[in-house]
């Protein structure tokens, strides 16, 4: 009788070993490993017969100078967003895996990008919803997007639909319909029968996932993977499946706000600073191309604690509008929040304005919120974080038409920033009437072509002194 190969794994990173540890030697955490059957069958089995016709060549060694750089074409999704983040398009042949929460949009937005390629043979594995789920969607985001029938369109008879999660199914259907594009929905719904454990657990996603990455490579055809991410943040499953895939993005955003953050966490074949913006409609998601003029609130004049920040976003500027709220604390304790924001740098800030400029908030509640319910990770934020704060505390409005943008230091220096003459661009573009910028800023380079007001500072202070005078 064979006997049954078993092994003990991380659940947070993956990890396996032979033993029961009481510590993961590469993640760190405690009491993570969990004894999993590895089965009899090797996992190159199912997907062996792909590996044939290999478009990529065979695994010989070649040098380096006799590679060939030219480019294979990429794939072009129709969405201008997606295509950003993604590097330019789909490169054939990559695995992508698509995380976000429930009811983020997932499912919407893959629907709505595989509608919208022309002349593709495609098809969409569902391992959640039935065929004719799928198809009340389909018809919902097709009526919207020209007014016609689903059933009478031609651009989806490339379209094929398997609601299947066995995934030795899965491959079979593959070979008859022979897809240019792949996409399952979702990998944390597959399983293989080569693996005993049931779907979703850590051994049949790493499974399921090595046998797409081997179909995708020896094959070309491109697969997009749609998962789940857990109460912390993180995607569901092994950390060794973001290990796995050429490019990991995540579909970010609140439920009680329109807007939709598609940002790039891993990407082997672009940048990952990236960022695709969606507004959630009734119709589908709809593609914001300038999201300044839709993150500003413009009827903000006589309101304190609301300033205006140029902050940038990989190669994409826009204005957005920072709110903060300073109180008296109410319980003792003074209270530090941050919505958008890195709290540990508020925490800094705070620190700064404190001790460099004077002003006590240390028996005061201070609430800073990013509107739109966007996440910010751009260091020039620092000076409009700060513009806000005081503003709130002394109740003073900052004057209509000023936007500002600078990263501060400890010694309460304004500190440059990247990007300066897109930056100030799109704030003369949404015709802002003044802008303040790091000194440092204006060596090297033209700032005379433009015709709004720029005023330079070095410290917080000529900022503050700028602003409320």
């Amino acid at each position: 009788m064979k006997k049954t190969k078993t092994a003990y794994v991380c659940t947070e990173c993956g990890y396996d070993s032979v033993k029961w540890l009481g510590k993961c030697p590469s993640c760190g955490q405690w009491s993570t490993f969990k004894e999993v059957n590895l089965g009899g069958t090797s996992r190159e089995s199912v997907a062996n017969d792909f590996s044939k016709a290999s478009p990529l060549g065979g695994p010989k060694a070649q040098k380096l100078h006799d590679i060939s750089t030219d480019k294979e074409p990429r794939i072009d999704l129709g969405d201008d967003e997606l295509n950003r983040v993604l590097g330019g398009g789909m490169v054939p042949g990559s695995i992508i895996l698509l995380g976000g929460e429930p009811g983020i949009g997932k499912s919407t937005l893959t629907l709505q990008t595989i509608l919208g390629i022309k002349g593709r043979n495609i098809l969409y594995v569902s391992g959640e919803e039935s065929a004719s789920q799928i198809k009340m969607r389909a018809d919902r985001l097709m009526s919207s997007a020209n007014g016609q029938d689903l059933a009478t369109a031609d651009s989806t008879s490339g379209i094929s639909i398997l609601c299947e999660t066995n995934l030795e199914k899965i491959f079979e259907t593959i070979k008859e319909v022979q897809p240019e594009i792949l996409v399952v929905d979702s990998i944390q719904t597959i399983a293989t029968e080569t693996q005993e454990s049931s779907p979703g657990s850590i051994v049949q996603v790493r499974e399921c996932a090595s046998m797409l990455l081997r179909y995708a490579k020896s094959s070309g055809v491109p697969v997009l993977l749609i998962g789940h991410i857990t109460k912390e943040g993180t995607l569901a499953g092994p950390k060794i499946l973001e290990h796995i895939v050429d490019t990991v993005i995540q579909f970010e955003g609140d439920q009680n706000h329109v807007y939709r953050i598609l940002r790039s966490i891993k990407n082997r074949f672009g940048s990952t600073s990236e960022l695709g913006i969606y507004e959630m409609q009734h119709n589908g998601l709809r593609q914001v191309s300038n999201p300044s003029e839709l993150l500003l609130n413009e009827d903000h004049e006589g309101l304190s604690g609301i300033a205006i920040s140029a902050a940038m976003e990989g190669g994409r500027p826009f204005l957005v509008e920072t709110q903060a709220l300073v109180s008296t604390a109410a319980y003792g304790t003074p209270q530090r929040s941050a919505t958008g924001f890195d709290q540990r740098r508020l925490n800094m800030l705070l620190a700064v304005l404190e001790k460099r400029v004077g002003f006590k908030l240390i028996q005061k509640d201070v609430f800073v919120n990013i509107a739109g319910g966007m996440k910010i990770n751009d260091l020039a934020m620092d000076l409009s974080i700060i513009a806000a704060v005081l503003s709130s505390n002394v109740d003073t409005p900052i004057e209509t038409g000023v936007a500002m943008c600078g990263e501060v230091g400890l010694s309460g220096e304004v500190r440059p920033v990247s990007h300066i003459e897109q930056r100030i661009a799109e704030a003369e573009k949404l015709g802002f009437s003044t802008i303040i910028i790091p000194k440092l800023n204006t060596k090297g380079n033209n700032l005379n072509k433009f015709k709004i007001e720029i005023i330079p500072v070095r410290k917080v202070e000529e900022a503050l002194r700028a602003l409320f005078g």
